[in-house]
Parts: C-alpha cells; structure tokens; sequence
C-alpha cells in the first residue's frame, strides 16, 4: 500500500505530544481515523490532524477496511480489548504501556498479534533516547562485562492534584509502578535481562486527589534478582516533593559490572556517565552522533527540544516495521515481560515475601 491510514484510538495529551509529531515525520503516513469517548477532546484533535473519521466508540473504528494500523493512547483498561479486535481484524497496533491491567491480558495481547501476523509494539518511549540507545550497545559489545547491579530511581513532585483516570484502579491498574516504573523494568530486561525474583512494597500516601479518591500507589520500591545473577533496586515516586517532574526531575540508571559501570540520566539525552573497574571514578562519556537518532528515522536531531523529540522516533520505528515486514524493535512481549513484573510486585507487596518469576 502507497500510503498507511492511522486510527488513533485516544486523542488526549500523549497523542498530541508524541504519536502526533512522530506520525508527522513519516512518508506516505496519514492520520485517517480518531476516536476518544470525549468530544472535546476529539474536537482538538480532529481540527490539529484533520482526520476524515471521528468516533466516540473504538468499535466504530478497529474494524474499518480503510483503516491499516492503530495507536491506542486510552486508559489502561482498554488497551487489551482494542488491541485484540484489531488485530483479528488484521491492523498493525502501537499500543500505549502497560499493556493491560494484569499479565493475562497482556499476554493475550501478544498471543492475538502473533496469531493475526500483524506487527506490534508497546511504547517503552525511553528506549529511544540516544544515551540508552548507546547504553545498550556497550552492554552488547561486553564493556560492562559480568552485570553485578543495576538501578533506577525515578523522583517526580506531583503533589495531590487530580491525574484523571490515573488515579483510578480499575481504569489504571495501578499507579507509580505501572505510570512511570513500567519504563525502568524495562530498561532492566533490555540492558540486564529476565528477573529471577523480587521482593516490593507500595504504597498509596494520598487517598484522595484534587478532591477525588486515590486508590493507586504514588511509591514504589522493587528489590530484584535476575536470572544471570545480578542485583536490582528499583525505586519510583510522585511524592519526592520539590525535585520537580517529568524530564526537569531526577531520573537515573546505573550499572555495574566487572569490567565498568555507566550511569544514564534522562535529562542529559547526550551523554553517559562511565568509570572502569578500580579507575578513579566516573566521568563523561559522550554519545557518537550516530546513536542522535533510530535507524530510519529522518528527523533532525539540532530541531526541537531533544529531551522531547527523540520520542518522535518511536512512530518512525512502528511505521518503518510495518512497511519491512518485520517485528517491532519494541513487541507486545517487552510489555507483557513487564506486566509479569508488575504483577509479582503486586503479590510481593500483599503478602510480604519473595515472589519467584516463571
């Protein structure tokens, strides 16, 4: 097919910050379809992309013989249901993380795409950003060596206002740990690899939001196992009060090896940091400009904010594997590896034990 129609199914601030402009930079792309339960919100969207089709129901949408592949940016909720009808209707899926509210459905996400032979994609956006991206390919190349740890803490200040359906259980899931950990476990499976085990703790500090009950976490702490026998601690909150938030707030992963270790932080996109074993401590390590951008993708590093475009890259990414005929740099499988993870979390922190992983 000459050109791809795109149906975004959920048009509210991550469609229009990041599926929109990655979307954007794409050949022979168009945003033919839109769909968001609320009007206004649909509204918006319609009068930015111009988009021939509207609907309040995704099920309006998922079937459309006009429609070739889908972005699904709703609650967490509905991301299993959406994702599974359009893939038995044979349409590529990009779908917001995490991927369901439980592993089953995430899982059974993946299992549909794979039985349909349809490309798809959890958005882990952060593995796009040009110091991970180099991270992981030192790790390959063996410059880490053995891994001894790894760790991620990530400190936003969200305070108590109202996040919407995010604070919501049966919409969200749960909160910190599927909002913003979800990215740091997958960091972990990606540089590290499969966790053998883990003990976690939540916590929910503030039942009630804006004014509207809070039933989600706003901390979370994981202490991990990983199969090759590393450790891990991994830590998340919306409550670290005066740190700021999103890419202005700390946000670090380090790793230690027998033969290094490294540090990313997320604000500083150009740059590791990198110490060798028994050297004197960590210094800069600047990313080569071949790493500024994915593969493919025809964006101009030196245009925009670089702590936001290097997202664009994702839709880049989907696109270009639809039109290869190849999986996704990013599956449903990273996304449903990472439910796993949440999932055990969840009971570890219930029953106050160690949880084995399959």
């Amino acid at each position: 097919m000459s050109t791809l129609n795109i149906a975004i199914i959920g048009t509210g601030g991550i469609t229009l910050q990041n599926h929109l402009p990655g979307l954007a930079l794409c050949k022979d792309v168009k945003v033919h379809a839109l769909c968001d339960a609320n009007p206004t919100t649909l509204e918006t969207a319609r009068q930015q992309t111009g988009a021939p089709v509207t609907a309040t129901k995704w099920e309006d949408i998922v079937k459309r013989d006009d429609v070739h592949a889908l972005i699904i940016a709703t609650p967490n909720a509905f991301h299993p249901p959406v994702a599974i009808a359009a893939a038995r209707s044979g349409k590529h899926v990009l779908s917001e993380k995490p991927l369901a509210l439980n592993a089953a459905d995430a899982h059974a996400m993946a299992d549909a795409a794979e039985q349909a032979n349809v490309r798809h994609m959890t958005a882990f956006t952060y593995r796009f950003v040009p110091a991970m991206r180099y991270l992981k390919h030192l790790v390959d190349q063996g410059e880490l060596g053995r891994p001894y740890h790894y760790r991620s803490c990530r400190l936003q200040d969200w305070g108590t206002r109202n996040v919407g359906w995010r604070q919501q259980k049966k919409l969200a899931g749960t909160g910190e740990i599927g909002d913003m950990l979800s990215h740091r476990i997958d960091f972990a499976h990606h540089l590290v690899g499969p966790m053998a085990r883990l003990v976690a703790n939540l916590k929910t500090l503030t039942p009630v939001r804006g004014g509207a009950p809070n039933d989600t976490d706003d901390w979370v702490a994981i202490l991990a196992e990983f199969q090759c026998g590393a450790s891990g601690v991994l830590e998340s909150s919306k409550l670290a009060s005066g740190t700021n938030e999103s890419w202005r707030s700390p946000d670090r992963v380090e790793l230690n090896g027998s033969e290094a270790s490294f540090s990313f932080t997320t604000g500083t996109w150009n740059e590791l940091q990198f110490g060798k074993v028994g050297g004197p401590g960590l210094k800069a390590l600047p990313i080569p400009r071949e790493f500024y951008t994915w593969p493919g993708s025809p964006r101009d590093p030196g245009v925009g904010d670089p702590l936001v475009s290097f997202r664009y890259d994702q839709a880049v990414e989907f696109i270009n594997a639809i039109r290869e005929q190849r999986p996704c740099s990013v599956t449903f499988h990273d996304g449903a590896r990472m439910q796993d993870v949440t999932d055990a979390a969840l009971k570890s922190a219930e029953t106050r034990q160690w949880v084995d992983l399959a």
